[in-house]
């Protein structure tokens, strides 16, 4: 008897059968449903069919081969063989598997996976300061920052005596230490918001207080010390009696920090007591010269076996007081001018008990090198990125205050449209950059520690810093270049190049660490099937590897219908201004997510040497985090209005830099037998539907006008800089003019137009008060307040300059305190 219904579909036009089984296909592959589902379906399709014996019993093969686990690892094992034999699995060195092992994944895992939950984003923290900490911000910070000139600091070469005495007093070098300790007890959101302010202030005296604060003793300490070891250092580093150094890079080791050639050597006194013999030479060590103990990386080696655990037992960290018998100090380098102490440091043929010495005791032998990056995983997300975003935050006070107190051919230079390019891009960036600082700083509160978020950080602050800082110089033009106590910006353009190279050079970071490692570290399956290779283990890769063929086809199939419906299909965790948004980064998302797939796949190994290639794909990641970031400030501050062209420019901006990833892969990415394909009709769909174009010009002017507006919202956004309360000082003269000139822009306005009307005669700013006030046209009180604003105004876009014998003694002091 024929069952009901079979066959019937061939009663249908072949062609709207084909699109029916299409479309059912694409919705099974874009919500990801599991084999299981697909296997019954195609059974009632091809039960519709009336499909013959053969193609059932085909079906049922191939159904119970992928849908029965013991009988699919038959096939998993031999796919595992293949890849062995093509070497498919890139070679990982020690030092980069626990750098890959190192940390946690945090919501980057969301956007590397094709499909973010934004819901999960949107809940993470998004922190302010608590009561104390604020107060501190606001009374000891201010206070330091009130002590320290930044001229008379580079000019002297030297922060002064009495600032390093309050930052002791202060438990500035504490900030991170616990409170039962002597610290302030301060977690990465206090620490990052103390840094960003005391560096708006003096880059060496924001140098000076992340230093102790980041990754070194009192880091390394609180987390795998002994108690012993907590005990003896933290009170004297939280106080200040003990200064705190830590000792990595070497000559012949930067960024291949497992080359360092520092070695300690384990030996047994007479009484059987265990020693280490330690040498190293050690280069760049911020605050080596005047520090009391130094945190020392080096290779342990134990050739009696003392330990029991090998001979060579690879990186190790240790603490070593400098003042006893082998220690070398008290050389400087000179980066880049900036006189923050960065030092060469020796060690010859150094001993010291070993369990007091190696951090953690003998338990600690071996495992430096896994303490430092799941520090670093940390921290790298703290100190750089907060003197990043309060050097662009000091910029923006700077550029846009002189935007409208310089005025050229009668107007301020900040309505010109050449200087309203360069003011949004900086007006956007500290918008920017706080969002991504706040957000990033709320994981680390939570106890995440994001090693891919973090270098994501380093990276894109210092670098976002760099284009605003060479924005503002170019505003600014001549009083950026005229070096002195009025220059508010050229110490900070000198200092560029330093936060670009330390805590990991910015093209390794960039290349290596945000996609190299976050690849693998971020990839739902990946990881997990490259342990699985290495140990051999087809129950491990059978579960990934399957999964992960779905997840491709599942990506492939979102990034498709994403492109052409423009993320229309994607779902938003909220509505209002930033839906849009949440729905081109999950069509971002789905496509990074199915390219990386696809180069892992066709290049494999080769991959982590194709730097060009991982560098797109990292300005992808990392953009697609950032505008994250930004959504999350403009909802968890409750939509403001007037934060409207922040929040469009800043994501737009970051959507373009996507676009121009993406662009760069389809036009170098080369795919076996599908390269003319991502070149040509790939390449030219995404240059007709792209992502965004960028920020437009209209959309740049609301921003730039809007910071060049004296007010709450400017206030806000340029939040715990340093201004101080002698207006004479730093950018607190053009913060000032600025105000005052924004005061009288009614009258100015009203004489404007008495101008044009022949009221009263053309002639200078002051020729034209004077016969206003005769004219009856200004009060006596607003003629003066007038003449008082454009005495500002002149006064404000004043330079320094020195007679010959002034200017000469300036060099020769810097001389003489070098020679001291």
């Amino acid at each position: 008897m024929e069952l009901p219904l079979y066959g019937n579909l061939i009663n249908y036009p072949l062609a709207w059968t084909i699109l029916a089984l299409a479309l059912v296909a694409i919705v099974l592959s874009y919500v990801a449903a599991p084999l299981v589902v697909w296997t019954f379906l195609t059974a009632v399709a091809l039960y519709g069919l009336g499909a013959s014996a053969t193609v059932w019993i085909v079906f049922a093969v191939l159904a119970i081969l992928f849908n029965v686990p013991p009988v699919r690892r038959l096939l998993s094992g031999a796919v595992m063989k293949l890849l062995n034999a093509l070497n498919f699995l890139p070679s990982i060195s020690r030092t980069e598997k626990e750098a890959i092992d190192a940390g946690t994944v945090w919501v980057e895992g969301e956007l590397f996976s094709g499909r973010p939950d934004f819901k999960r984003m949107m809940s993470q923290s998004f922190p302010d300061l608590s009561d104390e900490e604020r107060a501190f911000l606001e009374g000891p910070v201010n206070q330091v920052c009130e002590m320290t000139d930044d001229w008379e600091v580079f000019k002297n070469r030297k922060l002064p005596d009495a600032v390093w005495d309050f930052l002791k007093r202060e438990r500035f070098f504490g900030m991170i230490i616990p409170k039962e300790y002597g610290g302030l007890g301060f977690g990465p959101s206090a620490n990052s918001a103390v840094v960003a302010k005391v560096a708006t202030c003096s880059t060496v005296l924001g140098i000076t207080v992340m230093v102790p604060n980041s990754l070194g003793p009192a880091e390394l300490l609180i987390h795998y010390g002994t108690d012993a070891q907590k005990k003896r250092y933290l009170p004297s580093l939280a106080n200040g009696t003990d200064l705190p150094a830590f000792a990595l890079t070497e000559p012949g080791a930067g960024s291949d920090a497992g080359a360092i050639s520092a070695n300690g050597v384990v030996f047994k006194d007479e009484n059987g007591k265990l020693y280490l013999r330690l040498n190293w030479r050690k280069r760049y060590i911020t605050l080596a010269a005047v520090s009391t103990v130094l945190g020392l990386a080096f290779k342990l080696y134990d050739p009696d076996e003392l330990l029991g655990r090998g001979k060579n037992l690879g990186i190790t960290c240790a603490l070593v007081p400098t003042d006893i018998e082998g220690v070398k100090l008290g050389r400087r380098h000179d980066p880049m001018g900036v006189p923050f102490y960065n030092c060469p440091t020796e060690g010859h043929d150094v001993v010291l008990p070993l369990e007091e010495a190696i951090i953690g005791g003998r338990d600690g032998a071996g495992r430096g090198w896994r303490m430092l990056m799941e520090s670093l995983s940390a921290g790298r997300g703290i100190s750089l990125p907060a003197t990043s975003t309060g050097g662009v935050k000091h910029i923006g006070r700077a550029a846009s205050a002189h935007g409208v107190v310089r005025r050229q051919f009668g107007l301020p230079i900040g309505r010109f449209e050449g200087i309203e390019e360069p003011l949004a891009r900086i007006g956007g960036f500290a918008y920017l950059l706080d969002a991504a600082r706040r957000y990033t700083n709320g994981g680390l509160d939570s106890g995440a520690k994001p090693a891919v978020v973090t270098a994501m950080a380093k990276y894109n602050f210092t670098e976002l810093a760099r284009i605003a800082t060479n924005d503002a110089m170019d505003i600014l033009g001549g009083n950026a270049i005229s070096r002195g106590p009025r220059n508010t910006l050229a110490n900070l353009y000198v200092n560029t190049p330093v936060s670009i190279t330390v805590e990991g050079a910015n093209i390794l970071t960039r290349t290596l660490m945000i996609f190299g490692q976050g690849a693998i570290r971020c990839h739902p399956y990946a990881l997990k099937e490259i342990q699985a290779l290495e140990t051999n283990n087809v129950r491990e890769f059978d579960a990934a590897f399957w999964k992960h063929i779905g997840h491709v086809i599942s990506n492939a199939t979102r990034a498709l219908v994403l492109s052409v419906t423009r993320g229309l299909t994607a779902r938003s965790p909220v509505g209002g201004p930033s839906a849009r948004y949440f729905r081109k980064l999950a069509w971002a998302s789905a496509s990074f997510a199915f390219l990386a797939d696809l180069a892992m796949g066709s290049l494999g190994g080769d991959l982590k040497r194709k730097e060009k290639l991982t560098g797109r794909f990292a300005d992808i990641f990392s953009w697609m985090y950032l505008c994250t970031a930004v959504l999350r400030r403009f909802e968890a501050e409750g939509r403001r209005s007037e934060d409207l062209p922040f929040l469009h420019w800043s994501v737009q901006y970051g959507l373009g830099k996507i676009q121009e990833a993406f662009d760069g892969l389809y036009q170098n990415l080369r795919v076996p037998m599908l390269t003319w394909f991502f070149r040509g009709p790939v390449a030219a769909w995404s240059r007709l539907n792209s992502i965004s174009g960028g920020p437009s010009d209209s959309l740049g002017h609301e921003v730039a006008s809007a910071i060049q507006v004296p007010g709450e919202q400017r206030d806000r956004l340029f939040s715990d800089t340093f201004v101080s309360e002698n207006w004479e000082r730093g950018i607190a003269r053009s913060e000032r003019a600025m105000k005052m000139g924004h005061d009288v822009a009614p009258l100015e306005k009203k004489l404007k137009n008495a101008v044009r009307a022949g009221d009263i005669p053309r002639g200078s700013d002051e020729e034209i008060a004077a016969s206003a006030l005769k004219n009856g046209l200004l009060t006596e009180s607003e003629y003066h307040e007038l003449l008082a604003t454009h005495a500002a105004l002149a006064d404000a876009v004043e330079v320094d300059d020195y007679s010959l014998e002034e200017y000469l003694a300036m060099g020769a002091l810097g001389k003489l305190e070098e020679v001291l």
